[in-house]
């Protein structure tokens, strides 16, 4: 590392070309480790006994969002650090709804493993038996030599490593030097090299890090690796604690913008080579990830469901529709798989998916309001988020109450049903009205909770036998 802390550096800085203003420019700002002797872990931002604090510069970085965004996974990794381990046939069954997810364009382009117990290393060959191209199947390793061991066995093409880069973790955690860790990381990171693995570098706590004086100069000596060696070395940017927010003008370290830049402008490291990851202490994983997009980085990292680690990692499926509402398509994701996994979840894997979840949760496009339901009736377009059905399977649904009306129960019946234009009811019906005279007696006599499912068809059936009326023929 000794070239790149001589004075050469600062006489011999890059002249280029401004492709968008077509100018010369020289970076006016070098980026060399700041070796620090006390941790810095801006204590002005982070009051332990207060609330964290949002300060603002005003200083606003440009759109760059890449010509190809994707979503990586991390359900085997991050998501088993906070719920039971998957089996090693509910991992393969899993990675194949991934895939089928992706669709043709693979934009569920890689899930991450651990690799530390049989069950999992099970997983990882038979996943990789599969032969699939997307998702790539990719491991997860602390920077250990005795940990890249199990890289090298299983014979994996890329691997990722966790490199802390707060004062926190080097300082706190690994009792290092800015400089200590620094050389510590890109030895492990050189072995893998060595053995022509790709390294993917997971930098921990980075929205309490020290982007300019820690962040930036290691990533520059990533990519002097990277051009040495000739293999891709990727950035993780980890948002471990959840405290980035995309508010613009705010100031780094919490500035998702602000990292993305730094990494992409300053670090130089391509755009296909930066990958967010994002947790939701603060409810901003998503919106956070969003925006890592929109400021230069590729890939976003997810779960599935948002499960992981204390409040939970950036859901993929919500990435899913995020893509398309800012490239204008799925481009062949299938999001079907959506709802097919949400119900291997509930029904394999025994875990229950909060009701109002979006896109998964039982109640995500059920309403109960009458006014709403009355509107359903007319068009579903008015108080529904988008075709659910189309994209989902999963029509939307009015929930029977004592505000549901007649309306209410109409749709309800409709739906449930999947009735044909044709043949179904509205709210003039025979079979409406008693089923809310009935309800409305429910009601009356001191009921609170929202008929079921199974109490709603035991009447209508109880209803249709003596009306002659028969709804599922």
């Amino acid at each position: 590392m000794s070239d790149f802390y001589n004075g050469d550096i600062f006489t011999n800085r890059p002249i280029t070309m401004n492709e968008n203003n077509n100018l010369l420019e020289i970076e006016e700002h070098m980026y060399i480790l700041d070796d620090v002797k006390k941790p810095n872990v801006f204590r002005n931002m982070f009051p332990y006994s207060e609330v964290p604090k949002i300060p603002f510069n005003d200083r606003i970085v440009p759109h760059n969002m890449p010509r190809e965004i994707w979503i990586t996974d991390t359900t085997f990794r991050d998501g088993q650090q906070s719920r039971a381990p998957y089996t090693t046939e509910q991992i393969v069954k899993i990675y194949d709804y991934l895939h089928k997810l992706g669709g043709p364009k693979g934009l569920i382009r890689a899930s991450e493993f651990f690799l530390y117990s049989k069950k999992d290393r099970d997983a990882v060959y038979q996943c990789m038996e599969r032969g699939y191209e997307f998702p790539e199947v990719t491991s997860w390793i602390r920077a250990s030599k005795e940990d890249f061991k199990l890289v090298k066995e299983i014979g994996m093409k890329e691997t990722g490593i966790l490199v802390s880069c707060s004062d926190y973790h080097i300082f706190m955690k690994l009792k290092m030097t800015r400089r200590q860790a620094m050389e510590h990381y890109l030895n492990v990171i050189r072995d893998c090299l060595e053995e022509g693995i790709s390294p993917r570098c997971h930098l921990e706590d980075i929205t309490r890090a020290d982007i300019y004086g820690y962040v930036v100069p290691f990533c520059l000596e990533l990519m002097k690796l990277m051009e040495q060696y000739k293999i891709p070395v990727k950035v993780r940017a980890c948002d471990t604690m959840g405290y980035g927010v995309n508010y613009p003008g705010a100031v780094i370290p919490r500035s998702v913008q602000g990292i993305i830049y730094a990494i992409y402008k300053h670090a130089g490291v391509p755009s296909e080579l930066i990958e967010w990851h994002g947790h939701n202490d603060f409810y901003k994983a998503v919106s956070n990830s969003t925006t890592a997009w929109l400021y230069g980085c590729c890939g976003v990292n997810t779960s599935l469901f948002g499960v992981g680690e204390r409040t939970g990692n950036t859901p993929l499926e919500a990435m899913v529709f995020e893509y398309a509402q800012l490239k204008g398509s799925l481009d062949g994701m299938e999001t079907a798989v959506i709802t097919e996994l949400a119900e291997y979840y509930e029904k394999e894997i025994g875990y229950q998916i909060p009701p109002r979840t979006p896109f998964v949760g039982k109640n995500f496009n059920v309403t109960r309001a009458g006014i709403h339901a009355d509107g359903l009736l007319k068009n579903e377009e008015i108080y529904n988020i988008f075709d659910t059905e189309k994209f989902l399977n999963r029509p939307v649904l009015c929930a029977v109450s004592n505000t549901s009306g007649l309306a209410g129960i109409a749709h309800w019946i409709n739906t449930y049903y999947r009735l044909r234009e044709d043949r179904q009811v509205d709210k003039t019906s025979e079979l409406v009205k008693n089923v809310k005279i009935w309800v409305d007696e429910q009601y009356a006599e001191g009921r609170v909770t929202v008929l079921t499912d199974d109490e709603l068809v035991s009447v209508i059936d109880e209803e249709c036998n003596k009306l002659g009326i028969d709804l599922v023929k």
